[in-house]
């Protein structure tokens, strides 16, 4: 790619953007005080997808050809074969190299297969993680999915290890576009340019700034040119919304669905994406998350035509990513796979002090913000008053490291002690106190006091703690494959959000926010 199609913008003539006043988007009938707006529902388009292909010798002259097959037909139950009167005209069962990452509940729901019909010559855990490149032999259930071309390796999607040589600052700075100038001022850090934004949000959300920049020039040509309009001036990520407005409100937003997209298709709850005109289009379940992160983000922005031509690697948002930052795929190879086999997560003790009274506030979500990996876990301290009050508990080490990152109410925990937060294991703890916290460059022990808890970073409605863990940048499921166990007690999923337990033997503990009772754990000193 040239250096001069590069700067041009690349902009999908016709684009349908998202626009939402107060939380009320307008693709929807709405109402707003002395305005009444009136939505027509939007008509599908149709999507194809040459899978599945039938023999023309034995196709039925009546019926219509693969092309006309809309997406909005797909099954949309996970885990269940179709009905038995549903032919596919390809039965030939997959046989599936298992990716970094891969769970048999995760390719149970991908393939729309039972558990037990999943099959390998070697051996596999049936609850862990399974490993890489390891063979599997699965049913084809699925008459027609989207594309299964890989589009995104996982490492360019998340913060990872391929992230070391990378100097945003100077990247940016080199391109000379708006960009290059560009200063927002934000609470926590006063003036902040361009470049700290996009490095803040990554490290913030683990999601890669080389991802970010790829995006930003694709929707406004930040990067290497200016924005055309005000419009993609004040909304450079395409979401129209008055409560996120500003480069470091749309990258978040950007960074949230993509997380959504990634660690919705590792947890098995996103199997399909709907596009802004109505389609809806079932996920080739060969592909990886890296590749499903960028399909879900595309679809919150474009129809069924746009989309897919975002998605092409010749002309699209791939493509745009290798002239910029040349073979990602070769780079993915250099730290893929993500997670080793046999991955196990260091021995933990639960981060606060023997015999003091804390609740199990909140089971697995959001490891940064709302939406994505359901990574993290809350503790509130015993308090004799509601809400947002000091706390003279203390917030201990759950294992040994170096604090590499601090902002207000963050601290982070690096346990190799590489400096480097994007490599092995890491812990961010969230909502700490800025009196008293301990400085980054301090080496901890498991144990050591780090801080107190408070409502500081982020929204909080009570005095609480949030613990979250990573492995090379990639957030870790708290209710997953790998136990989440502090001091033997052992982190277990709910059905939504914030639901879940905690069980120790025979014990078992239900998160709740309102720290009732039931929800108290104490650590107790046991003589060995």
């Amino acid at each position: 790619m040239s250096a001069e199609a590069i700067r041009t913008p690349f902009r999908v003539s016709g684009r349908t953007m998202r626009i939402i006043f107060g939380g009320c988007a307008l693709l929807l009938a709405c109402s707003f005080p002395g305005v009444a707006i009136q939505a027509e529902p939007p008509t599908p388009e149709l999507i194809a997808w040459w899978t599945n292909t039938p023999d023309p010798g034995s196709e039925d002259p009546g019926a219509p050809p693969p092309a006309e097959i809309t997406a909005s037909l797909l099954p949309t139950e996970t885990s269940t074969p179709l009905p038995s009167d549903v032919s596919i005209v390809d039965d030939t069962p997959y046989v599936y190299a298992a990716q970094s990452g891969d769970t048999l509940y995760g390719l149970s729901v991908r393939f729309s297969v039972l558990p037990e019909e999943i099959t390998s010559p070697g051996a596999f855990s049936p609850d862990g993680l399974l490993s890489p490149g390891q063979l599997f032999v699965i049913p084809r259930r699925l008459a027609n999915t989207t594309s299964n071309n890989l589009i995104f390796p996982d490492s360019e999607v998340i913060y990872s290890p391929s992230v070391a040589s990378f100097k945003i600052e100077e990247f940016v700075q080199n391109a000379g576009g708006y960009l290059s100038t560009y200063r927002q001022y934000l609470g926590s850090t006063g003036w902040t340019s361009g470049a700290e934004i996009v490095a803040r949000v990554g490290s913030e959300n683990s999601i890669n700034p080389r991802l970010l920049l790829t995006l930003l020039q694709y929707q406004a040509g930040w990067v290497y040119g200016q924005p055309g309009t005000a419009r993609l001036e004040t909304y450079p990520m395409g979401l129209i919304d008055q409560n996120r407005d500003g480069l470091y409100a749309q990258l978040n937003w950007a960074a949230e669905q993509l997380s959504v997209g990634y660690y919705g298709w590792r947890e098995g709850y996103i199997t399909e994406i709907l596009l802004l005109d109505g389609s809806r289009a079932r996920l080739a379940p060969e592909l990886n998350a890296g590749s499903v992160a960028i399909h879900h983000y595309l679809s919150q922005l474009f129809n069924s035509t746009e989309w897919l031509a975002a998605t092409d690697p010749a002309g699209g948002l791939p493509a745009l990513h290798a002239g910029l930052f040349g073979d990602y795929w070769a780079r993915a190879a250099e730290v893929e796979p993500l997670f080793p086999p046999g991955l196990s997560q260091p021995e933990m003790i639960l981060p606060f002090a023997f015999n003091q009274i804390w609740s199990y506030s909140g089971g697995p979500h959001g490891a940064w913000g709302r939406l994505g990996a359901r990574a993290a876990i809350d503790f509130a301290p015993g308090s004799v008053e509601p809400g947002c009050v000091p706390s003279d508990n203390l917030v201990l080490a759950a294992a040994p490291g170096l604090l590499v990152r601090s902002a207000p109410g963050v601290l982070v925990l690096d346990l190799d002690g590489d400096g480097r937060e994007y490599t092995g294991w890491v812990l961010l703890y969230l909502h700490i106190a800025t009196e008293n916290k301990i400085p980054i460059g301090t080496w901890v022990t498991a144990g050591q006091f780090i801080g107190n808890p408070s409502c500081e970073g982020g929204f909080a409605t009570g005095t609480h703690i949030h613990i979250a863990r990573k492995y090379n940048g990639e957030w870790i499921p708290a209710g997953g494959p790998i136990p989440f166990v502090l001091d033997g007690w052992v982190v277990g999923a709910g059905n939504a959000a914030y639901e879940g337990t905690l069980t120790l033997g025979d014990v078992v503990i239900y998160a709740s926010p309102l720290g009732t009772f039931e929800t108290r754990i104490i650590r107790r000193y046991i003589v060995p």
